[in-house]
């Protein structure tokens, strides 16, 4: 029985896009972290790889760079490694001391001070968009609202062309793409990198007119005149635009749709909201826990090391499962359920931690914040009209449309 038990689990590969797209990955995230939280899949289409599957042993492999390296040196974020000869670096693949150089040029635009400047320029933008939306009709959730509002905040950072701000949408689209899927923005990696290429092309003189000019507070002026940053080699300098683009983008929109869908599918918790509006920060935190829109992270492991009374060698992909993490009931009370007024709403993570949490969650935060706040304002109230389309990736929670009408 034992041994049928283990043959059972060593079988089991969550790094399937399908599971995501087809929204079952719960059932065995659930074996896993009863059973073999720290899980050996020794064969996969992208290789053999450990699964970490309980929050505090996801919370030590964050904090431990010592010994699990986020490098492209050594394979990067992603349970897919980058093609050999095509790694575009980044800070967020990167391990101390260049990392910490990197994302200190970009963190200012988004400390607290920064915010309170950006708080009366996105509640009029959230105003404008709400505003527009149809009543009694349906439309999608996704590019009337999640889009629009995450690609104005983008543009706004980089003070890119407003004209031109789509194109960011697009590439941020195509650095997640998912090439094995049908539906893929582009389908072969080549596809890829000649997207992006041309995204650098367009970014690059941006960048050298910032240069020319005395700083300004936008992300290309201030990558542009930083000691870190301003002499960035193409592939780097690529990966690093892609970075901000998507790190601004997806943890936003898809928590935006996300935290819709949780609110209707849990009425009792909408009118809850309705009766405590106090409760906004508390939402927008469980929002992005429930939803988990960065779905892993990848280090690979710098030494033989241990792990939860494993033993995984040097060299060997450590996956750490921000959705099975966030569903841990042994750290989390009714971990699975969505319940606005939890005790410790923030105790989550799907930003991240140590030295790599993601550098723009307080904006992330606000944008969500302010949205549902003037949703109450407004006492809108939402039927979903028909199924999410889901994104097929194992590493993004993305959600590509959704099908809603205003019923008031």
């Amino acid at each position: 029985m034992a041994q049928a038990q283990q043959r059972k689990l060593s079988s089991i590969d969550v790094s399937d896009p399908r599971l995501y797209q087809d929204d079952t990955w719960r059932p065995l995230f659930s074996q896993l972290r009863r059973d073999d939280p720290v899980h050996y899949c020794e064969s996969s289409p992208f290789g053999p790889y450990w699964s970490v599957t309980r929050y505090d042993d996801i919370f030590a492999v964050e904090l431990d760079h010592a010994n699990y390296s986020s490098s492209s040196e050594f394979g990067g974020i992603q349970i897919t490694d980058q093609p050999l000869g095509q790694e575009f670096a980044n800070f967020i693949r990167m391990d101390p001391p260049g990392h910490t150089a990197h994302r200190r040029t970009v963190a200012p635009i988004v400390a607290p001070s920064h915010l309170a400047n950006f708080e009366p320029l996105i509640r009029k933008r959230t105003s404008d968009v709400l505003d527009a939306l149809p009543r009694n009709q349906t439309f999608d959730w996704v590019e009337r609202v999640s889009t629009d509002l995450t690609n104005m905040m983008l543009a706004t950072l980089f003070d890119f062309p407003w004209e031109d701000r789509m194109k960011l949408t697009w590439w941020s689209d195509v650095a997640i793409a998912n090439v094995e899927s049908p539906d893929a923005v582009v389908h072969s990696s080549e596809e890829r990198v000649s997207e992006l290429t041309r995204m650098g092309e367009y970014f690059r003189k941006l960048w050298d007119a910032r240069a020319a000019a005395p700083p300004t507070f936008d992300l290309i002026s201030m990558l542009s005149h930083s000691e870190a940053t301003r002499n960035l080699q193409a592939r780097e300098f690529i990966g690093t635009i892609a970075l901000l683009i998507v790190g601004g983008n997806d943890t936003t929109r898809n928590s935006m749709t996300g935290g819709l869908m949780a609110l209707v599918e849990n009425p009792e918790q909408f009118e809850l909201l309705r009766g405590r509006r106090e409760l906004v920060p508390n939402l927008v935190s469980e929002i992005i826990r429930h939803h988990t829109p960065v779905l892993h992270m990848r280090r690979t492991a710098r030494a033989d090391v241990e792990l939860a009374g494993r033993r995984i060698a040097k060299g060997d992909k450590v996956v750490m499962w921000y959705i099975s993490g966030n569903r841990d009931e042994s750290k989390i009370d009714r971990a699975d359920q969505f319940i606005i007024d939890r005790a410790k709403p923030r105790q989550h993570l799907a930003f991240g931690a140590g030295i790599h949490r993601c550098v723009g969650d307080r904006l992330a935060e606000q944008q969500i914040r302010i949205l549902w706040e003037e949703i109450l304002q407004r006492d809108l109230r939402f039927e979903i009209m028909g199924p999410p389309q889901r994104l097929y990736s194992n590493f993004i929670r993305g959600i590509r449309s959704l099908p809603v009408r205003i019923v008031n």
